[in-house]
């Protein structure tokens, strides 16, 4: 706030000398309104204990005189208060005793707006507010003001909700309001100041200004320098005052700090201080804490982790020393305190708490307490507590006694009382159920009720959704539908009246919400979402700002946005532009922060890497580099990988072929598939997908008679083979798997696969050369050998394969470095008895380039051509073939700590595979 123009009716001014005075009190000057003078010395009372919600008194007497001579009384007559001789007496009062004027009727008059609002049960409504702002224009606290005033005047008002900024608010209410505050704020701050340390300053006063500034600031105060100037100069007197702050008092500060920290998304080195001062204050008092008390430090523990405090030794003993009074007081705890409690546990859990002993205990006590409750909890009580559960679950506590339980009770709830949700109840909630159905809870009958009683909320409440639960709603229904929820019209219309949205907003997103946008709509195109033009546009919209925030992606999200791009491309999107800059914006991150990666994200990238090139990515040195930066990873973690993952990376390094190195692929294999052949329970897709890893290392070792590994290989490829022989797959991709290990084994195969053939113009350009210069050779194509997929051209008469080779062959395109596919191909020929030809397409642009390959194969055939020396038809690698790692890089066993959804954030982990696809 401009201080110059912080007056009321532009009447107040700031003192440019700001002496001190023998009492403590610094002098004020009032453009000639008020008297210098001495201030009288006042000695305020010994503090007493107050009861909640209980501050300064000033002497009855006056008091009494004070309000009786007035005619006022708070309770009855709100009109009473706001009459203009009330305020033209403490205007009186200030003017005549000038610099001695301590600000005590002021204090009290503030009380009396308290005190009616306290006993109306409510804060100022807007019409009352607005009453009142036209008799607080003259308003106007002085630094002779004693700290027992201001701090009085300040929580009264804060509490009546004399600043609470309704909607729509008058400007003149809005100047009355900024004025009355920063008139306020300025003699705190020069109190708070003042050297010496100003003798009135105490305990409670420090308490209760940081919880008002808090309580101002969590109703949607403006977030003002003089604001911050406030709460800084306040924090150090918590520190100075540590050992005086009774049990109300401590509740209340840490209660304020976090609220401080999450409104303000900043924990500034004034606010830690100030909670590390107060945290070894909890364990002292912690049998002085009432329920309410419990319930208010647990939240604002919770609340301060989530907000980057440290989980110190002092904060884990806190927490500690509380939660066997949970179990104590359990019989006591209002249904807001059980959803409260519920909540901050599970925070505490998802930033890194430890669930111990206690921890477990006060968990299953409190559950119980839910389904005793369940008539008595509120909307944002039951979205709060499906969230709770939900986080629980995600951090392993699915087997908590009575927690499946809570969950079947809260559900009913959410349909009965499904019109009463604002838009972050409707986020939260969704968010929870999709967890919930991530994380293995049975989708019950209840729990697609409550689904589908929220997805028309969802397009009604449209234009009301923030960024962030635009965001955790697109992830949830990503989410819900990859785990099996139906495509049904309200789904796609939840869907559709929110894409609109990342486009409009696409400059407001932070990189968190662009990699889970980009994660949810690959897996809503994966699971059968139209790429409809809303789809579109939001993906094009937010591939340009994956590009312009490159710098701030962590580990996990460079992790979903290779795979989420990379999901997207092999689902048909183009590969535009904007799409490589993306993908060439974050490989040099992947090596950047490969010690980072956890074993999903290392499986999900090489995944991504794989799909990329299969789907014509440039094999550029990014590309070389960030692959050579993950393969030792997986040695490295070997240990770690869950079997869905193994046949991923099985897969994905089999895909890149001739672009891993061939030990670096065997050792690989050979410490994965030993961990996948003794699980009984393999999915059949990461059996479709192990095997066909298996079959084209096989069909690398093949080339160089590595026989006793490939023995090995082989054993394990009988052993996932064996294990299909009772399925018939429906998916051609699958099929033809099945059927070329059949081949490779020699065994009968269960299915019968159909293939698509197309011939190319260059093929059938060379196959008419080919003839036409040897006009009696017999020539078949697109011919299935051994129900093996086609091979291009076939001399039946010679046992001869011509394969020409496009550059969906190569890795990346590059006419040099054969994929996975082209070599198991190619094997599979070799091992059935042909001879196999490789000709690259791009050696068959014209019929002279054509000619020495013809010759040769007469040559091949027995039919030397006249006048030409021998041609090689062995690929010619003009450059390296091979990625390796480099043996000098030692991987981190480093473990990424997951932030939410949450707004959660969250993100999301994809899992679930089809075809070919990642965790």
């Amino acid at each position: 706030m401009d201080k110059s123009s912080a007056g009321i009716s532009g009447q107040r001014t700031r003192s440019n000398n700001d002496y001190k005075q023998p009492n403590d009190h610094a002098a004020s000057s009032r453009r000639g309104r008020y008297r210098h003078t001495t201030v009288r010395q006042w000695d305020p009372p010994s503090r007493t204990a107050p009861r909640r919600n209980e501050f300064y008194q000033s002497s009855s007497a006056y008091s009494s005189h004070y309000l009786l001579r007035r005619s006022v009384n708070p309770v009855q007559d709100f009109n009473a208060l706001t009459q203009q001789e009330i305020m033209d007496g403490l205007v009186s009062k200030s003017y005549r005793f000038g610099h001695r004027y301590d600000g005590r009727n002021h204090s009290l008059y503030a009380s009396s707006i308290k005190k009616y609002t306290s006993t109306a049960k409510r804060p100022l409504n807007r019409a009352e507010q607005s009453q009142l702002m036209r008799s607080l224009q003259n308003f106007t606290a002085t630094r002779s003001w004693n700290w027992r005033s201001l701090t009085t005047t300040l929580h009264s008002f804060t509490s009546a909700g004399v600043f609470t900024p309704h909607k729509p608010m008058h400007e003149r209410v809005k100047r009355t309001q900024a004025a009355l505050l920063s008139t306020l704020l300025e003699v705190i701050i020069s109190k708070c100041h003042q050297k010496p340390h100003a003798r009135d300053i105490d305990a409670q006063g420090v308490a209760n200004l940081l919880w008002a500034i808090a309580k101002l600031v969590d109703n949607g105060q403006e977030r003002t320098p003089e604001l911050k100037e406030a709460v800084a100069a306040l924090l150090p007197n918590v520190k100075i005052q540590k050992a005086n702050f009774k049990p109300q008092e401590i509740t209340n500060l840490l209660w304020a700090m976090a609220k401080l920290a999450g409104n303000w998304q900043e924990l500034t080195a004034g606010l830690k201080e100030a909670v590390a001062a107060l945290l070894p204050c909890v364990n002292v008092q912690k049998a002085n804490f009432n329920p309410q008390k419990i319930v208010n430090l647990l939240w604002a523990m919770a609340k301060l982790v989530d907000n980057g405090q440290e989980q110190t030794p002092e904060l884990k003993e806190a927490v500690a020393a509380l939660l066997p009074h949970v179990n104590a007081q359990k019989a006591n705890f209002t249904p807001q305190g059980i959803v409260n409690l519920l909540w901050a546990m599970a925070k505490l859990l998802d930033n890194g708490q430890e669930p111990t002993s206690g921890f477990k205990e006060a968990l299953a006590v409190l559950l119980p307490c839910v389904n005793a409750q369940k008539a008595d909890f509120t909307p944002q009580g039951i979205a709060n507590l499906l969230w709770a559960m939900a986080k629980l679950v995600d951090n392993g506590q699915h087997r908590t006694p009575g927690l499946k339980q809570t969950v079947a009770t809260l559900l009913p709830l959410v349909n009965a009382q499904k019109n009463q949700f604002i838009p972050q109840h409707i986020t939260n909630l969704l968010w929870a159920m999709a967890k919930l159905a991530g994380s293995g809870q049975e989708q019950t009958p209840q729990l697609k009720e409550a689904v589908v009683a929220l997805l028309p909320h969802v397009n009604t409440q449209k234009a009301n959704f923030n960024l962030q639960e635009i965001t955790n709603l697109l992830w949830a229904m990503a989410k819900l539908v990859d785990n099996g929820q139906q495509w049904t019209p309200e789904l796609k219309e939840a869907v559709t009246a929110l894409l609109p949205h990342v486009h409009t907003q696409k400059d407001q997103f932070i990189p968190q919400h662009i990699a889970n946008l980009l994660w949810a709509m690959a897996k809503l195109v994966d699971n059968g979402q139209e790429q409809t033009p809303e789809l579109n546009e939001a993906v094009v919209a937010l591939l340009p700002h994956v590009n312009a925030q490159k710098d701030q992606f962590i580990p996990q999200h460079i992790a979903n946005l290779l795979w989420a791009m990379a999901k997207l491309v092999d689902n048909g999107q183009e590969q535009t532009p904007e799409l490589k800059e993306a993908v060439a914006a974050l490989l040099p991150h992947v090596n950047a922060q490969k010690d980072q990666f956890i074993p999903q994200h290392i499986t999900n990238l090489l995944w991504a890497m794989a799909k990329l090139v299969d789907n014509g990515q440039e094999r550029t040195p990014g590309f070389n580099e960030a692959v050579a930066a993950l393969l030792p990873l997986v040695n490295a973690q070997k240990d770690n990988f869950k079997s869905q993952a193994i046949g991923n990376l099985l897969w994905a390094m089999a895909k890149l072929g001739e672009l891993v190195d061939l030990n670096m692929v065997t050792s690989t294999f050979e410490s994965l598939v030993y961990r996948i052949s003794d699980n009984p329970q393999l999915s059949q897709q990461t059996i479709l997908m192990s095997l066909w890893g298996v079959m084209v290392c096989c069909a690398r070792l093949s080339q160089v008679s590595d026989a006793n590994k490939n023995y090995w290989l082989e054993k394990h490829m009988d052993d996932l083979f064996t294990r299909l022989q009772n399925t018939s797959p429906d998916n051609k991709e699958d099929q033809s798997i099945m059927t070329m290990a059949a081949s490779w084994l020699d065994r009968a195969c269960p299915v019968v696969p159909h293939y698509q053939t197309i011939v190319s113009k260059r093929q059938s350009d060379f196959r008419d050369q080919l003839q036409s210069c040897i006009p009696s050779l017999r020539i078949e194509e697109e011919k299935s050998l051994n129900s093996l997929p086609p091979v291009d051209l076939l001399l039946p008469d010679h046992n001869m394969v011509i394969e020409i080779q496009g550059p969906s062959h190569f890795v990346g395109g590059d006419f040099k470095t054969r994929n996975g596919s082209t070599l198991l191909k190619i094997a599979l020929l070799q091992k059935a008895g042909f001879e196999v030809i490789e000709i690259p397409v791009n050696r068959l642009l014209s019929q002279d380039l054509m000619k020495p390959y013809i010759d040769q194969i007469k040559t091949r055939i027995g039919l030397p051509p006249p006048g030409h020396g021998p041609v090689s038809l062995k690929r010619r690698w003009a450059d390296e073939a091979y990625v390796t790692a480099d043996k000098g890089r030692q991987p981190s066993d480093y473990g990424y700590l997951t932030a939410e959804e949450h707004s959660e954030e969250q993100t999301g982990k994809p899992a679930k595979t089809k075809k070919t696809t990642s965790q």
